[in-house]
């Protein structure tokens, strides 16, 4: 397991236009043959999936951005960072990078990114796994829209925010003993006041109309819907309604596992979508 200093070395950058905007993206790419495209939801960011991808780039390309607005992404202000534009991200970054047929593995927001590119691009997307995603209006949670209040840049500093955060993630984790590589992957690109605020922004661009005008029942990738069965924020139940209407959509829920099932799972997790990736 790599450190989140490790991780970030290991990165590699494209520069990409969103909304006319010239933005770098920060992203990590591993192994080689047909390519699966890992993305991270709020407030996390790639380093999310260190601990998933090993056995996928033993056999397939793997690539895993971190969201505009997240991780070592630009997160200058000045910039949408909705999921309509993080789709725009992924649509640029895949053509950069000559990715034409990718399979899609998203959690959180990045699920609901996902979920648009495949509704929006049935064709180019072979399989699609959500985790623990947002979907229909499940989203923002009230978390989220306390964070991206305005006031809260400008009236909490940069320790009290990663104070916020590490309470949060340990709030929300299964069981007592949580990582602490996990914990400084997670908090440490919003320590800065920079980060603060880009992580408001990010919170604020939440729109919610930008997955209820989606039609699941558009998606036609073979998908794997692998939830952490215990959600306190995308309860399974959203799942079970993604897989009546998602005609091959099967779902896996992972008991002992919240919001961050990769995180609480990892053995389960790594299996059942190597499995399905397979």
């Amino acid at each position: 397991m790599p450190s989140y200093a490790g991780w970030t070395a290991a990165q590699e950058t494209a520069t990409v236009t969103v909304d006319g905007h010239e933005l770098d993206v920060a992203y990590y790419d591993e192994g080689s043959g047909d390519p699966v495209v890992f993305l991270h939801g709020i407030p996390t960011n790639s380093y999310l999936w260190r601990d998933v991808i090993g056995p996928i780039a033993a056999e397939r390309r793997v690539i895993v951005p971190d969201m505009i607005g997240y991780g070592n992404s630009s997160m200058f202000d000045g910039f949408d960072r909705s999921i309509r534009a993080q789709e725009e991200m992924i649509t640029e970054l895949l053509s950069a990078l000559d990715v034409e047929t990718p399979s899609l593995v998203g959690h959180d927001l990045g699920g609901g990114v996902f979920l648009r590119y495949a509704a929006h691009h049935p064709d180019a997307v072979d399989e699609l796994v959500l985790s623990n995603s947002i979907a229909y209006d499940s989203w923002p949670i009230q978390l989220i829209t306390d964070l991206g209040l305005p006031e809260t840049a400008r009236e909490t500093g940069v320790e009290e925010l990663q104070a916020m955060l590490d309470d949060l993630f340990r709030d929300t984790l299964h069981g007592s003993e949580h990582s602490d590589a996990f914990l400084d992957g997670m908090t440490t690109p919003w320590n800065s006041e920079a980060g603060a605020t880009s992580l408001v922004r990010n919170a604020i661009s939440t729109n919610t109309n930008h997955t209820t005008e989606v039609d699941p029942e558009t998606i036609e990738a073979r998908t794997l819907l692998l939830w952490g069965a215990d959600d306190q924020f995308q309860s399974i139940e959203w799942a079970e309604r993604l897989q009546a209407d998602i005609e091959t959509a099967e779902l896996i829920g992972l008991d002992d596992a919240n919001h961050w099932v990769m995180e609480d799972r990892p053995d389960a997790y790594r299996d059942e979508l190597a499995d399905f990736l397979r």
